[in-house]
């Protein structure tokens, strides 16, 4: 094992995974008013609307395809009798389709920060054209990594297929038991040496997203609006009291004789 291998495979997880937590504590102890996505929706919104749709969709489904994929281990699919071929269809069409939501929704997202002007103008810092281009960068990764070693060395055999990888490769006997000795403190870096070079590219630029998380706008993913599903309405007052009440009898005047009015007509 090289330093090299020693520093990608062991060092660098461990630092983005503790930049990722510590990052996050100190934001939500002294940064609470920075904690929001800073809603642009003002500003413009059918992109957003169109992008936010199919960046949340798509990342949420390729987050459950990447557990199913390494964090589950592929022991435990053999133990409730579902065949490799299965899988394999369903990471290909079902991998294909979030990611590809997950990648136009983002490219859409990026398109309008850097061509909408007053997007631009309004983006006030910097990182969050760091983050959304660093999105871009790992999910056409992805989906060039669902891709590619399926079709373009399964199928076609291309030149350049060892970059992908080669028919037999599973990331579900070498990146998975990788990744999931970084979560038990006893990581086998051996186990990424003979990696295709596309995998190692996809991972080392989702770490680096995990490390710069913190201090982005992306920590408003926890912070999901749950409460709004039982939250009271909010009632605004008027700084002339004595106003709204006037306003207030007269609208409920009003909305008596029109009452009666129809009531007259009904008979």
């Amino acid at each position: 094992m090289s330093l090299l291998d020693n520093f990608l495979w062991v060092i660098w997880p461990y630092l983005a995974i503790a930049s990722f937590v510590t990052g996050h504590v100190f934001r939500y102890r002294w940064d609470q008013f920075g904690w929001t996505s800073e809603s642009s929706e003002l500003l413009e919104k059918r992109m957003l609307v169109w992008g936010s749709i199919l960046f949340h969709w798509g990342i949420i489904l390729a987050f459950f395809g990447h557990v199913m994929g390494i964090i589950i281990p592929i022991q435990f699919y053999h133990a409730i009798g579902f065949k490799d071929p299965w899988y394999e269809l369903l990471s290909l069409w079902a991998g294909t389709a979030a990611g590809t939501a997950a990648a136009v929704g983002i490219l859409i997202i990026n398109l309008r920060r850097w061509f909408v002007k007053r997007v631009r103008r309004n983006t006030t810092s910097n990182i969050k054209f760091v983050i959304d281009a660093l999105l871009l960068v790992v999910i056409f990764i992805g989906v060039i990594v669902t891709l590619g070693y399926r079709i373009w060395v399964g199928y076609f055999n291309m030149p350049g297929a060892s970059f992908f990888g080669n028919p037999t490769f599973d990331y579900r006997t070498s990146i998975g038991p990788w990744a999931r000795s970084l979560f038990s403190f006893a990581p086998d870096p051996k186990l990424m040496i003979n990696i295709p070079p596309i995998f190692k590219i996809h991972i080392l630029f989702a770490f680096l997203l995990f490390f710069l998380w913190p201090y982005s706008h992306l920590v408003h993913v926890w912070s999901a609006p749950i409460g709004y599903l039982r939250r009271r309405r909010i009632q605004y007052r008027s700084r002339t009291p004595r106003t709204s009440l006037v306003r207030d009898r007269l609208r409920r005047e009003a909305g008596g004789s029109a009452k009666a009015q129809r009531n007259r007509k009904v008979k």
